[in-house]
């Protein structure tokens, strides 16, 4: 399934999300502009899982997860990346706040990659991407717009069609597919198919857990919009 909009309004204009996709787009042009220079610039500033482990490395990982967390691997790895944000977090962060909602995308980010270099010790692989971060609003927007309609492509054989379904199916189905494809991943070698399964996995989660202390000062009636 394709999700491409939400039908879910929203009060205030979400300049945290704009300044995120843009940033990273921004990155993305920054590794353009680095040419065959990339795989090296990349090992030494992203985040390699086998790094976590050594001690005294805390400053640096810290660091490097943040860079981690704004670059791609690829157009397709940021396209989908950026539509998911663009779709999900606008809401996400009216229902938070703007300082809010930084905060938690960047803690999402943190527990996704945490999770990540978990189940893959030994990689030697640079760990980029969004895709932790963005789960996290995902798992946030499941929890607090369960019934919001979402426009999705569904394949049909050779065809896509166009319906509207609740973000708790959408949702849900995706990470039901990390977690599948997570737990078939553990009889691989680490980095083996280059998706950072158990980074979705923890960024969700971490999303499903950290949504309802950051939005404590938000009275419940406010997301009462989104139930139809």
């Amino acid at each position: 399934m394709l999700p491409i909009r939400d039908l879910n309004p929203r009060k205030s204009t979400p300049f945290v999300n704009y300044a995120l996709i843009g940033l990273n787009l921004a990155a993305f042009v920054w590794e353009l502009s680095l040419g065959p220079r990339l795989p090296q610039v990349l090992e030494q500033v992203a985040f390699v899982p086998s790094r976590f482990w050594i001690p005294g490395s805390w400053f640096v990982d810290s660091a490097a997860i943040l860079v981690s967390m704004f670059l791609h691997g690829g157009l397709f790895h940021l396209g989908s990346n950026m539509l998911y944000l663009w779709i999900f977090g606008d809401n996400v962060e009216d229902r938070l706040g703007h300082g809010r909602y930084a905060v938690f995308y960047v803690a999402c980010g943190i527990v996704a990659t945490w999770s990540h270099a978990l189940f893959n010790t030994g990689s030697e692989l640079p760990s980029i991407g969004a895709s932790g971060a963005i789960a996290g609003v995902l798992g946030a927007y499941l929890l607090l717009f369960p019934r919001a309609r979402v426009m999705t492509f569904i394949p049909f054989g050779f065809l896509l069609v166009l319906r509207e379904l609740p973000a708790i199916l959408v949702l849900g189905l995706w990470f039901v597919l990390q977690l599948f494809t997570g737990a078939a991943s553990l009889g691989l070698p680490e980095g083996a198919g280059g998706v950072a399964w158990f980074a979705h996995i923890g960024g969700f989660v971490a999303g499903l857990l950290l949504v309802n202390p950051f939005a404590w000062r938000v009275s419940p009636r406010a997301d009462v919009r989104s139930f139809r």
